[in-house]
């Protein structure tokens, strides 16, 4: 109590009856303001609102909104709108326990207070007048509710009903009367321009804030607004401001049906008869201009009478015990927000308990209030997603009778994607007192007067007269345009037509070869080619062959004359565009040539029907199936275009290009074909029907048993029927032919190539005796493409992937060959290189002559088996031959171990050199000493296969020398050496002993003196053939040596 007795704040306690022992209060805070304040009391003043409470806790008793609480404890504080008095009211009231707060009714003070809620969590309710938009965030004020709305609804639902009869351009006039504690048309006005800034449809064109309301001030201003607008939003805060203005308006002659007037109010008074009624004599002149307006306005009373009654009989009865608060006002103050306050506190409060939280906190209250729903004291109730009430506006207007009449019903919550406008009454009911018309933003002739449209004719006279010259120019140039067009068309006739028709004269037979030239040539080269060139074509009884501008054509006889209608030159128009893959290109008719010609493109690889006849080529089932696919192809391209069938398909009109495309000719021509007269053999691809009556129209089924016969031929290799293997002719058998019956005669489709059961059964399906049963080109292109398996269907491809798999299995095979020829060289090589030094090989192999050489010092080597003939007298030759193999080849493995070059062997001598071919300075007689100590060494261990027992030894001969050396004979070429140092050496092996190494004294000196490192001792002379006696010595090998130093003999 201190802080109210320190603010000087009116405290009065009440409490309605007193509570049972244990029983639940409700306890309640009431912010108003005290009634000695003029400008606040009419309004929130505790005389002409407190008495709400009782009749609402009166309703809640009643309807058992809250069983729970028995009393409710009352007590308010009267703060005037003051901000600090507002807030410590809050915080003593939540401190003390209190169950809600009813307050603060001003804008600022809620604004601060909601804040101190906010952190106490502390639910308020707001009851004021209409409150600025700012309280509407939810984010600032979680804890605040309201049974009043924002401005910003107001202002929302005045741009809907502009939108809605699609007003732009508008003003507004407003007046200011109220403490700006409570203001309604300020915040109004600033929220509805925020949104008109915003939209970019709207404009406001006019903007007047009245400070004095005097008839003057209004004439000025309207004056002024008469030339901007012509919808006019109004706010006035004082019937007097309203009925100053409509006097104005009738006044300033404003008051016709092109001005509509909304005025914007809040006080559930509807179009009140205040508005125009006064003392002063001038209420027709009001009145009249009270019919243009329109009065937007919050949903009134349910029961007005009713209420106040209540009200005031509540305000006689305690806590409140005043019974001279009479003087209550429900259009002024809100005496009836405030008791729809606190039925919603009971409301929310009620479903609060039903949900287990008797007790909510302030953010626990909004969000229960949130979507709620019931009928208070001003009508039904909503309370939104902001906590506040979602208004209901009533827009009104004055009828025919001048009586109030509602048009439209405006419920605003904010939500752009919904249409909150409901109409009430009709459009003619609306506007009758406008004409019946909705006035326009703009006037018809402008705000002015003076932009008014100008008549028809005035408007449009030079229009007319110019769109009349216009249209008669437009059909002349229309009928010049038909007129050049069909002009135009029959000269690109003309045109088109001399393109296919050909000038005999332009056409060049081309010179014949020589046939017994091409006789030899084919002769004399074997070939299987099926090219043949138009110079060596002759002329038949059908077809010519020309060259047309260079290029091959032929030329398919027709005897006799025709007149060509327009829709015949039409086709051979068409037919001269054709240009499929599988069409023989159609060049045109020669009319003026010795009989009519057709003239085709040439193809050089002849008919099929010339194909199969040479029989020359190889055809594998692709291949066969590439040229029968052309063929259906053709086939379907004809019945699908308006060339139609064909009518003469045969072997002989399919035609075969050098890439072994099928081309059809001889399509179309209808205005030919029916006087062309088919022979017999054209009858053996031409199907029964047709055949038994050659009156018959071409149709698609004659092309499809055609087909079938070519595709026997290419299954075949055969001609068609195989006429030339069958006994019958060919009257007969078309005889046959046209007979028919159960088992009517066809082509045989056996062949001993690759085939594919599918086509003959497709072929069989093709020239069924019925027509009506033959598949259509549509299904034979289609059962074709599924043979091929999905593989390509090209045949040049098929062609060059044979080829390049010849070329790879060629390849393979080369490289096979070679591998071997490879092989034998090396083979050969390793041979030659054995017989033949390798450096005279090469040269031998090069085809080059070898040139004696001259060596200066080389070492040769001679040795034989001692006692081989009578060792070969015990043996027979093939065991002499293996005995001298092994032996051999025993040296020769130790050879390979040295630098020496073996030369020859002749029976049981071998003779090698170091030092040549391959010239290795002073080494040669080191190399050729220690392969004959390795010789001695093997001799040891060596074994005759056969003579287990006996033992074999060598005499070794050596000496040091020039040699010459050289290749003797063409046949079996040998490397041979010549000179005296060959036969010496011989001698030094010829006159050793076994087992010893016998040299010369050149080989000793070298073996001494050059090389040093072995051992010699003389042998004493030895006689020579050729020389006498010379001086040899023995070389000593490493045993010959030691047992030399132990003293044995050697």
């Amino acid at each position: 109590m201190s802080f109210i007795s320190k603010c000087f704040i009116c405290l009065l306690f009440s409490t309605y009856f007193l509570p049972p022992v244990n029983s639940a209060v409700l306890q309640v805070g009431f912010l108003a303001a005290n009634d000695n304040t003029t400008e606040l009391a009419p309004f929130i003043g505790w005389g002409q609102v407190a008495g709400a409470l009782g009749v609402a806790w009166s309703r809640i008793v009643e309807y058992g909104l809250l069983p729970g609480y028995e009393t409710m404890n009352l007590t308010w504080v009267l703060t005037n709108c003051r901000e600090a008095d507002a807030v410590g009211s809050v915080i003593n009231y939540a401190e003390g326990h209190a169950h809600v707060v009813l307050g603060p009714p001003c804008v600022r003070p809620a604004q601060v207070a909601g804040s101190v809620a906010k952190y106490l969590d502390f639910p308020l309710i707001l009851w004021g007048p209409p409150f600025d938009s700012s309280l509407l965030n939810q984010f600032e004020y979680p804890t605040i509710a309201s049974t009043t709305s924002s401005t910003l609804y107001q202002a929302t639902s005045l741009i809907r009903l502009l939108e809605y009869y699609k007003w732009t351009e508008i003003a507004l006039i407003y007046y200011v009367a109220r403490s700006d504690l409570i203001p309604r048309c300020t915040p109004l006005i600033s929220d509805f321009e925020g949104l008109v800034n915003n939209n970019d449809n709207l404009t406001i064109t006019y903007r007047r804030q009245m400070s004095v309301i005097t008839n003057t001030s209004y004439a000025t201003a309207l004056r002024n607004l008469k030339e901007l607008a012509r919808v006019v939003i109004v706010c006035l805060e004082s019937d007097e401001a309203r009925r100053n203005l409509m006097i104005s308006i009738s006044e300033n002659g404003m008051d016709g049906d092109e001005y509509v007037y909304i005025m914007a109010e809040s006080r559930r008074a509807g179009f009140a008869s205040s508005f125009w009624n006064g003392t002063d004599g001038k209420n027709d002149l009001a009145l009249r201009a009270a019919r243009k307006f329109l009065v937007m306005d919050n949903q009134k009373y349910n029961d007005t009478t009713t209420f106040v009654q209540e009200v005031r009989a509540a305000f006689s009865r305690p806590p409140f015990s005043c019974p001279n608060c009479t003087n209550i006002d429900p259009t002024v103050s809100q005496v009836g927000p405030l008791g729809d306050a606190l039925l919603l506190y009971a409301y929310a409060l009620n479903r609060s308990i039903a949900t287990g939280n008797p007790n909510p906190t302030g953010t626990e209250f909004c969000e229960v209030a949130k979507g709620m729903e019931f009928l208070g004291f001003t009508g039904k109730v909503i309370i939104n997603q902001n906590s506040t009430r979602t208004p209901l506006f009533v827009v009104y207007n004055l009828d025919s009778t001048d009586k109030e009449m509602i048009v439209m019903q405006i419920t605003e919550d904010l939500d752009d994607s919904k249409d909150p406008i409901t109409l009430v009454a009709t459009p003619a009911q609306i506007w009758d007192t406008w004409g019946g018309t909705v006035p326009l933003s703009t006037p018809i002739c402008g705000f002015t007067g003076t932009d008014c449209p100008k008549s028809f004719t005035d408007q449009y006279l030079a229009i007319i007269l110019g769109c009349t010259a216009a249209a008669l120019v437009l059909i002349i140039a229309v009928i010049s345009t038909i007129v050049f067009l069909v002009r135009s068309k029959r000269q690109e006739e003309e045109r088109l037509n001399q393109l296919w028709q050909v000038h005999f004269s332009s056409l060049v037979k081309p010179p014949q070869k020589n046939t017994m030239h091409s006789s030899r040539s084919l002769q004399s080269t074997v070939t299987t080619s099926t090219k043949v060139t138009i110079n060596s074509k002759k002329d038949t009884e059908r077809h010519s062959f020309y060259f047309l501008n260079n290029d091959s054509v032929v030329a398919r006889k027709h005897n006799f004359r025709a007149t060509f209608t327009k829709n015949d030159r039409a086709m051979f128009r068409k037919m001269r565009n054709v240009d499929n893959d599988n069409l023989c290109k159609f060049i045109g008719l020669s009319l003026d040539s010795p009989t009519l010609i057709s003239i085709w493109r040439y193809c050089s690889r002849g008919s099929l029907q010339d194909v199969i006849a040479k029989g020359s080529l190889q055809m594998d089932w692709f291949f066969k199936y590439s040229l029968m696919r052309d063929v259906a192809d053709a086939i379907y391209y004809l019945h699908h275009s308006p060339i139609g069938p064909h009518g003469w398909l045969s072997s002989s009109t399919c035609l075969v290009d050098e890439r072994w495309q099928v081309k059809v000719s001889f399509f179309g021509l209808s205005a030919i074909k029916q006087y062309e007269v088919k022979e017999q053999r054209d009858f053996l691809h031409t199907a029964p029907e047709h055949i038994r009556d050659t009156n018959l129209p071409i149709t698609k089924e004659m092309d499809i048993y055609s087909f079938a016969i070519i595709c026997s031929e290419l299954i075949t290799k055969k001609s068609a029927w195989d006429l030339e293997n069958e006994t019958f002719d060919i009257e007969e058998l078309v005889y046959k032919i046209k007979k028919g019956g159960r088992s009517p005669p066809r082509p045989s489709l056996e062949t001993e190539d690759e085939h594919n059961g599918s086509m003959s059964l497709l072929v069989r399906d093709c020239w069924n005796e019925n027509p009506d049963q033959r598949p259509t080109s549509e299904q034979i292109k289609t059962l074709m493409k599924s043979m091929n398996h999905n593989r390509s269907s090209n045949l040049m491809d098929h062609v060059f992937n044979v080829l390049e798999q010849y070329a790879s299995n060629l390849e393979d095979e080369v490289q096979a060959r070679m591998k071997e020829l490879t092989e034998e060289k090396k083979r050969s090589d390793v041979l030659l290189y054995r017989m033949l030094p390798k450096q005279v090989a090469e040269k031998l192999k090069l085809g080059q002559s070898v040139e004696p050489e001259t060596f200066d010092c080389v070492t040769i080597f001679f040795s034989d088996v001692v006692s081989f003939t009578t060792l070969a007298s015990r043996c027979t030759p093939l065991q002499v031959v293996n005995l001298l193999n092994d032996l051999y080849t025993t040296f020769d493995a130790i050879i390979e171990q040295h630098d020496v070059y073996k030369v020859e062997t002749i029976g049981d001598g071998y003779l090698c050199v170091s030092g040549l071919p391959h010239r290795n300075g002073n080494e040669h007689a080191k190399e050729i000493s220690s392969m004959s100590f390795s010789l001695l060494k093997a001799i040891k261990t060596f074994r005759v296969p056969h003579l287990p027992k006996e033992r074999i030894n060598i005499r070794v001969g050596l000496h040091t020398g020039p040699v010459v050396t050289g290749v003797v004979g063409m046949t079996m070429p040998r490397y041979c050496l010549f000179g005296d140092s060959v036969n010496t050496a011989s001698r030094m092996e010829s006159n050793g002993k076994p087992g010893r190494v016998h040299i010369s004294t050149e080989c000793m000196k070298f073996l001494t003196e050059v090389i040093g490192g072995y051992q010699t001792e003389p042998r004493g002379e030895v006689i020579v053939k050729g020389k006498g006696a010379v001086q040899t010595h023995w070389l000593l090998t490493d045993d010959e040596i030691e047992a030399k130093e132990n003293g044995e003999s050697i």
